[in-house]
Parts: structure tokens; C-alpha cells; sequence
């Protein structure tokens, strides 16, 4: 392939006024996908569970799977595969030597039984594909309608919870000394992340996730330590990374998840650069001690 051929893949926009206005539905999508990816992304952080999202989105590729070879809905059966792993994850990893072994055994079963149900199905190898890579192009007014819903269910138990949640994840020790019910916000959260690791495969597929649930609130930290920041910030880079990767795809002829994930990295490296900036000059993105 000629460097020619490479960026008339990547970057076409001859077309693109009369694309843009057809794609309405999955720009509000991925800015709806931003918003969850960004909150949720903060409690990950906090809560150390990079690695379980990663476990997570492998049994939620399998149910997606496995609903394609059945015929039934994919994105029902991503959100049942995924709430079933964070659920089983919530139970079984108490400790973080546990839950990390644990997510290990997770992983390559979930992405074992995804593989063997793709292999059965016989249907259009685009919608294989689109598992692995993401689909959000095809959303229709129905599909957003399900996704704002969902989504919807998410923000709110979050909101609910928020307090508390922040108290466990910052100390869980001193958060059970004080009667905070810690194991069951824990698996609350589980379940909430469940719900939005199978929302956030319709955009960079199960084998990216982390793009959209982990980046944005990493970048977010490297820049500042403030909780309130760290959430608007996080919301901010994630709606970028979806929206953006959006829009440049149109432009071209592969899927969204490359653009996503690149625009996803560019924030946290320059945000990693900025941080580092800042604490050549003394300037701490952590909150002084009188502060606290």
C-alpha cells in the first residue's frame, strides 16, 4: 500500500458535508458512551480494576457472540456476559491478590467461548468483526433511544452511591471502621460497570476498551488530583476521544476504534507531559496538605 493509498483510507473527506447530517444518532451515541466511559473511569482508577474491565469485556464479547449465533439482540447479550463477570468478580475477588487471579481465569475462558461461538456462526463476517472492532455506525433512533436508557441507569446509580463509593475506594478499611457498607457498594459498582463496559463495546469493541473506561480518567490524574476535576476532565477526554474518532471516521473507510483509541492516547501522553511540566516547576497535581 502506497502512502497515497493509506491516507485516502484514513483521511477522505470529499464527501463529507453530505455525511455528516446521516450520522446524527452516532455522534449523540458516542457522547452519551463519553459521558459513562468518563465517570465510571474515575472509580476504576480509584479502585485499581484496569485489569478487571479488561476481564470483564472478554465475557462480555462472548455473550455478544453468543447471541449473534442464536440470533438473538448482541448488545442484550454483551450487557448479560458483562454484568455476569462484574458480578462474579464483585464476589470472588475480595482481596486484590484474589480478584487479580481470578480476572486471569476470567480472560481467556471468556475469550475462548467468544471465539468458538464466532467460528459456529455463519452469518456475515462484518458482524464478527464489528464484536472485536466496534459498530456504532449502525445505531438507529431505536438503538440510541436503548443505549440514553441504559446509560441513563448507569449516571444515576452512580449518583446514588457517589459519597459513599468515594469514602470505600479512597479507604475501604476506614470506610468498614465507620459502618460504610463497603462489600455492597462494591459489588454495586461491579454491577454499574458491567453495565457500562457492554455500552462502551459498541464503540472500540472488546479488545479496546480500555481505550474509553481507563484513558481518559488516567489523563485525567495526570494533571490534576482534585476530585471534582478529575470527573469534569475524565467526562471531557472521553467525550473528545468518542465524538472525535467519530467524526474523523466518517472520513475514511475502517472502523472508529483506531481513530477513538489514538485520539484517547494523544490526550493522556500530552496530559503525562503536562504533568510532568508541572512538577519540574513545583507545581503538585496532588492537593497540599492543609488543603486536605
Amino acid at each position: 500500500m502506497s502512502w497515497a493509498d493509506f491516507t485516502a483510507a484514513v483521511f477522505n473527506f470529499s464527501n463529507y458535508a453530505e455525511l455528516l447530517p446521516l450520522f446524527r444518532d452516532t455522534l449523540l451515541a458516542g457522547a452519551i458512551l463519553g459521558v459513562v466511559g468518563g465517570l465510571i473511569g474515575t472509580f476504576v482508577m480509584m479502585r485499581d480494576l484496569a485489569f478487571a474491565v479488561h476481564g470483564i469485556a472478554e465475557l462480555s464479547f462472548a455473550g455478544a457472540a453468543f447471541a449473534l449465533l442464536i440470533g438473538a439482540d448482541v448488545i442484550f447479550g454483551s450487557l448479560v456476559g458483562s454484568v455476569f463477570a462484574a458480578l462474579l468478580l464483585g464476589v470472588m475477588g475480595v482481596r486484590a491478590r484474589e480478584k487479580n487471579s481470578v480476572i486471569g481465569v476470567i480472560m481467556p475462558f471468556g475469550l475462548g467461548l467468544g471465539i468458538l461461538f464466532l467460528s459456529l456462526y455463519e452469518g456475515r463476517s462484518a458482524n464478527k468483526f464489528g464484536l472485536l472492532t466496534g459498530q456504532i455506525v449502525s445505531v438507529d433512533s431505536t438503538q440510541l433511544s436503548v443505549l440514553a436508557g441504559t446509560a441513563l441507569v448507569v449516571v444515576v446509580g452512580l449518583a446514588s452511591i457517589w459519597r459513599p463509593l468515594t469514602f470505600a475506594s479512597a479507604d475501604p478499611d476506614i470506610a468498614t471502621a465507620r459502618g460504610v457498607p463497603v462489600r455492597t457498594l462494591s459489588l454495586a459498582f461491579m454491577f454499574l460497570l458491567g453495565i457500562a463496559v457492554a455500552l462502551s463495546i459498541q464503540v472500540v469493541g472488546a479488545l479496546l476498551v480500555l481505550a474509553l473506561l481507563i484513558t481518559p480518567a488516567a489523563a485525567a490524574l495526570q494533571v490534576t488530583a482534585a476530585p471534582r476535576m478529575v470527573v469534569l476532565l475524565s467526562v471531557g477526554f472521553a467525550m473528545t476521544a468518542t465524538v472525535g474518532g467519530i467524526m474523523l471516521a466518517l472520513g475514511g473507510s475502517i472502523p472508529i476504534s483506531p481513530y477513538v483509541t489514538t485520539l484517547s492516547f494523544v490526550i493522556y501522553l500530552l496530559c503525562r507531559i503536562a504533568g510532568a511540566w508541572r512538577r519540574r516547576r513545583g507545581w503538585s497535581a496532588r492537593p497540599n496538605a492543609l488543603a486536605v
